[in-house]
Parts: C-alpha cells; sequence; structure tokens
C-alpha cells in the first residue's frame, strides 16, 4: 500500500492519483474512524480555526512589545543581504522557497521567509516548480550534536529560561525549513496536490520565521542569542526520512513532531511562570496556541490525501509510523489534540513507552522536558531581574 503514496519526483506518473480541482479537501462525514472503515466515512472534525486562519491577513507582527505582538518598531530596514534581492525577484513560491532554505543565516531567513510569503499572498505568483537544496544552509553556531550530547541547563552557561527559548528557537528555525522544504520538494505535483497545499505551507513556514523571531528577540533580551548553545539536528533527520513521500512528511511532521507542542507546551509555560520569567512565558505560550493551525493543517491534508488514494487514514498513519521508525511517546495533550482535530484512535492505541517510571516526550522536545521535570534547577539558576 505504502508505494502508491510516494510522490518523489522519480515516481512515474502511473503512481500518482487523480489530481483534484479542490484547492481545500471537503468536509468528510461521520461515523468511524477504525482502521476498516472506508475513507468517506471518517469520523474527523476539523480544528474551527482553520478556514479562519486560511483566509487572514498577513501577519506583521514580528517584535515582542509591552503587550504582545506587534509590528517592528520604526522603519522596516533595508536588509544588505543579497537574498532579499534575489527573493523580490523571483518568478514563484516554491522558487523563493528555496532561496530561502539556501539562506544560512538565522536573522535573514526568517526575514526573507516573510518576504516570500508576502510576495506569495500579494502578487498572485505561480507556484512553479523549484528543487530544494540536500540540506538547508545553517550557520556556523550552533554546533550540531547528538541530542545526547546537548549539555544540561546548569553547564550550558545559560540561566534556565535562556536555556529553554534557546532550545525552542532552534525547534523554530528547522520548522521554517521544514515548511519551505515540503513547499519545494513536492513543488512538482501541484496538479495532484492543489494549490491550497502549498498555500497552506507557506502560511506555516510565515508563522514559525514569526515564532523565531519573537524567540531571537527575547534571546537578545536576556543578554544572549541563538547559538551560544550546541544544538541538535534530529528535526532535519526526520524531514529527510520523508523526502519521497508526502504522506509520510505530513504524518512524521505535522502529526507527530508539531504535535509534541501541543503536548510540551503549557507545561513550559507554567515552568516559565514558576522562574519568574513572565515575559518569556507569554511568547512561549503564544507559540504553542498558534501551533494549533499547524497540526490541523496536516491533519486536513493527511486525510484528504488518504481519500484520493482511498486508503483507510488510520491505519495509513500507523503503517507509516511503522515503516519509518516513528515512535509515539506520550504524555499527550488530549485536549489540544482533539481540537485540532487528530482523532485519538490514531495515536492512543499505541504504546505510550514509559522508561524507568518516568513519561517522556519525543526528542523533538525531549531537551524541554527534561527542564520541565529538574525543579532543582530553579535554585542553581539566577532569576531575571
Amino acid at each position: 500500500m505504502m508505494q502508491y503514496l510516494k510522490l518523489a519526483a522519480s515516481c512515474p506518473p502511473s503512481l500518482r492519483w487523480s489530481p483534484s480541482s479542490a484547492l481545500r479537501p471537503k468536509p468528510l462525514s461521520s461515523s468511524t474512524s477504525s482502521s476498516s472503515s472506508p475513507p468517506s466515512r471518517i469520523e474527523y472534525t476539523p480544528w474551527p480555526g482553520l478556514r479562519p486562519w486560511r483566509e487572514s491577513s498577513l501577519n506583521h507582527d514580528r517584535f515582542w512589545g509591552p503587550n504582545g505582538p506587534q509590528p517592528p518598531p520604526g522603519p522596516a530596514l533595508a536588509s544588505p543581504d543579497p537574498g532579499r534581492s534575489a527573493v523580490g525577484s523571483a518568478s514563484s513560491l516554491a522558487e523563493m522557497g528555496a532561496l530561502v532554505l539556501a539562506t544560512g543565516d538565522p536573522a535573514s531567513k526568517s526575514e526573507l521567509s516573510h518576504l516570500a510569503y508576502c510576495r506569495w499572498r500579494g502578487e498572485n505568483l505561480p507556484v512553479g516548480v523549484s528543487r530544494p537544496p540536500d540540506r538547508p544552509a545553517r550557520p556556523a553556531r550552533p554546533e550540531l550534536v547528538s541530542p545526547k550530547d546537548i549539555p544540561p541547563p546548569k553547564v550550558s552557561g545559560l540561566p534556565l529560561n535562556a536555556y529553554m527559548l534557546h532550545n525552542l528557537a532552534h525547534v523554530e528555525l528547522n520548522a521554517i525549513d521544514l515548511a519551505w522544504d515540503t513547499v519545494v520538494r513536492f513543488s512538482p505535483f501541484l496538479e495532484t496536490l492543489g494549490e491550497g497545499f502549498f498555500a497552506d505551507f507557506a502560511h506555516v513556514a510565515d508563522d514559525e520565521s514569526r515564532h523565531f523571531a519573537w524567540c531571537s528577540q527575547r534571546l537578545l533580551e536576556l543578554g544572549f542569542r541563538y547559538g551560544d548553545m550546541p544544538a541538535h539536528n534530529f528535526l532535519w533527520r526526520e524531514c529527510e526520512k520523508s523526502s519521497d513521500n508526502v504522506a509520510a512528511r505530513l504524518a512524521v511532521i505535522p502529526l507527530v513532531q508539531e504535535a509534541r507542542g501541543l503536548d510540551a507546551g503549557p507545561r513550559l509555560v507554567q515552568k516559565l511562570v514558576g522562574f519568574g520569567d513572565n515575559m518569556t512565558s507569554k511568547i512561549v505560550g503564544r507559540i504553542a496556541d498558534e501551533e494549533m493551525a499547524h497540526v490541523a493543517v496536516g491533519v486536513d491534508w493527511f486525510i484528504s490525501i488518504c481519500r484520493k488514494m482511498n486508503h483507510a487514514p488510520c491505519s495509513t498513519f500507523k503503517d507509516i509510523l511503522t515503516e519509518y521508525g516513528v515512535e509515539l511517546k506520550g504524555p499527550f495533550n488530549y485536549s489540544a489534540r482533539d481540537e485540532a482535530g487528530i482523532p485519538r484512535d490514531w495515536y492512543t492505541s499505541s504504546s505510550t513507552n514509559k522508561q524507568d517510571g518516568k513519561e517522556q516526550l519525543s526528542v523533538v522536545y525531549d531537551r524541554l522536558a527534561h527542564i520541565i521535570s529538574m525543579e532543582s534547577e530553579n535554585s542553581s539558576s539566577s532569576r531575571p531581574a
């Protein structure tokens, strides 16, 4: 079954499903979502905010002010980065996405991502076709190491709040590239997927670029910057696994990795409040809230693809996780997952895997979850002024 879901550029046309003229999948009728049920009778309640998110105006609130998100103060800076003029003269969404992926400087990557999405929304550019780089460009710092080699807070040189924020900034920077890679890599399949697919993931990339900008700004306010401690490359390894399969990309990234943000976000907020950093807690809380849309988009398109292939989403999701070696781990934020539209039987029948009696989060958020459980770190870290 799985080979029919693969959409690598080398796949022959015979492995494609019939193109759909709709830009968005139609709602599915309510019934049962067991793996034996036909896709047309799946219990699926889309996130109520999905349509407003899709139809929302451009969000230029990339600065976190005293009262929350706002446009950057003062006139927009004219960046000397040649990437800005390259994105400004690109002729398609896919071409702009490839340029963002090829940009190594994190601040420039964030800025160019927003510029690309603004042009897409404002200039009626085509999706086009382009090819992503083998790996997105990265700065010299942070040093990328194995997740087990990430230093714990007490030896990282960063206070607990900055440590947590640095980890989150790294997740958001990777998320920019994950979204643009999805747009660019699968751009040859516009006729199959529909323009709405690419519009949604370009929108996700814009959201993630805003989140990184907030994290980077707050780190600077705390006296640090992104790159001040090592980080891991786990997220991109997960992206590479699904480079030949659009269904797997949706399952592995929004439905597993980004869904972990729904699980971990509220507890990160509580930890930051306990540490005494209310500003950072508000930023993290806002980011966690906005991740709801990204998970909901993943659910919506995954079910749409399964419908096109006449496959049951529940069993297909589980088959993909097995084939790609992706493990589901609790604890789960059931209410947030329900709101995002992930049917519980997609993940609750899998073991939540407990190690030494402690519930674990996935590797993407394992460093942050580890912090949450380290109550002793509060007493050994300096509180912000």
